[in-house]
C-alpha cells in the first residue's frame, strides 16, 4: 500500500512539474535605441535567451515587451542580454 501511494505521489510530481513555471510578460525601458535596426537587434538579443517565449518592441516609446518562462530565464538575464547587445535596459513597471 505505502508503494502505491509514494507511486502515485511520484507521478502527481513529475506530471505537476512542468505546471509549476509561469509565464511572466515584463517592459523593458531601453536605451540607445536611435534608428531603425536597433529594434531587431534588441529582439534577436532577447529571443536568444532560454524560456523567451514572445517579443515586442515598441521603438516610438523605447520600450520592449518580453513574455517568458520564469523558471528558465530572469529579468536581471534580460536586461544583461540586451546590455550586451549595447542597449542599456531596465525593468520599466512590474511583472504580471
Amino acid at each position: 500500500m505505502k508503494t502505491k501511494i509514494l507511486l502515485s505521489f511520484l507521478t502527481l510530481a513529475v506530471i505537476s512539474g512542468p505546471v509549476l513555471g509561469a509565464s511572466r510578460t515584463i517592459t523593458l525601458a531601453v536605451h540607445n535605441m536611435t534608428c531603425a535596426v536597433c529594434p531587431i537587434t534588441v529582439k534577436k538579443a532577447l529571443e536568444h535567451v532560454s524560456g523567451v517565449q514572445q517579443v515586442s518592441v515598441d521603438y516610438a516609446n523605447k520600450a520592449v515587451t518580453v513574455q517568458f518562462d520564469d523558471t528558465k530565464t530572469t529579468t536581471d538575464k534580460l536586461s544583461e542580454a540586451t546590455t550586451e547587445a549595447g542597449y542599456p535596459s531596465t525593468l520599466n513597471g512590474t511583472g504580471k
